[in-house]
């Protein structure tokens, strides 16, 4: 193979010669296009599946924070990715002071109010007021927004501020469809409210009946009014035959006002700071035969609708 021969075969590769063809000079050779080479099976395109939406037809919540210590919030934001499947799936949040870019507050279905109102505020009163005109439902989320909680010790003696003289709960001062008493609420409590208020107005026949079922007694604990104490055991508990000695309104009581002795609670008062925390937790309370002849089905329809 002489030179010219083998710079041929660098630059063009061997070409066989023993079919009788010969090599293309450089000048005269016809470089191959890639739509030229045939391919004897084509490459699939893989196309991925578009997400698709669990629920196009969610509610709208906010939350209204009053004079608090913002733990209502806190617990609800313990639902961690409860919380999130509730957003993706249920509901919009389009108020929320630390969570939502608005400024006023807007119309929606269900506003969540945590704190109870200073009425030396007029902005407080304001914003009150205008939560129950924009909102279709609203609930009184923990035991300041429900009975004053421990607001209702702070009547005047405020040397930092002492136009802060009265608190009240916000039923005192407009219409509340739904409690959720504690110091805080359980994050459990607070996401079956958020469904079953979803279900209520965007379920079908059964799951409006089930949802109704679960929140009717939460609906005739805010007709029952605005007052709360740790004697409420004591009177509607002990004293009525209901107390089994189980211990749960001791272990609701942020404060520690009750003890379990022979079996029974016994009340700290001066220690109590009216939450409505130990008779709201009370499993003898207020939630009716109603709710505990379905537990199983509302149950159901929580733990499906809190799929991921």
């Amino acid at each position: 193979m002489g030179i010219l021969e083998s710079l041929k075969t660098l630059l063009f590769g061997k070409h066989d010669v023993g079919g009788g063809k010969q090599d293309e000079k450089p000048g005269s050779a016809k470089a191959e296009k890639p739509a030229d080479v045939s391919i004897g099976k084509k490459a699939s395109i893989i196309k991925e599946p578009k997400e698709e939406k669990p629920v196009a037809d969610k509610i709208t919540v906010g939350h209204v924070h009053m004079s608090g210590c913002t733990g209502c919030l806190v617990s609800f934001a313990d639902n961690y990715e409860g919380l999130l499947t509730i957003l993706d799936k249920y509901a919009d949040l389009v108020y929320c002071l630390t969570l939502a870019d608005v400024r006023h507050i807007p119309e929606m279905d269900v506003a969540l109010v945590e704190g109870s109102v200073c009425i030396s505020d007029h902005l407080s009163v304001e914003e009150i007021i205008e939560t129950r005109k924009n909102a279709k439902i609203v609930v009184a989320l923990g035991g300041c927004a429900c009975y004053g909680n421990i607001t209702r010790f702070c009547r005047g003696g405020q040397q930092n501020q002492p136009q802060h003289e009265s608190y009240l709960p916000i039923g005192d001062l407009i219409d509340v469809d739904v409690y959720i008493p504690g110091c805080a609420p359980t994050p459990q409590q607070i996401r079956n409210v958020c469904v079953m208020a979803y279900l209520l107005l965007k379920g079908n026949d059964e799951q409006k009946a089930l949802a109704g079922a679960y929140l009717t007694p939460l609906m005739n604990l805010a007709k029952a009014g605005t007052q709360a104490c740790g004697c409420d055991i004591m009177t509607q508990g002990i004293n009525q035959g209901l107390c089994m000695g189980c211990g749960s309104c001791a272990a609701a009581c942020p404060v520690r006002a009750i003890t379990m002795q022979y079996g029974k609670p016994q009340i700290e008062r001066d220690m109590c700071i009216k939450c409505g925390a130990c008779y709201a937790q009370c499993p003898r309370s207020f939630f009716s035969f109603d709710v505990v002849n379905q537990y199983e089905g509302i149950m159901e329809a929580i733990d499906a609708a809190m799929e991921p």
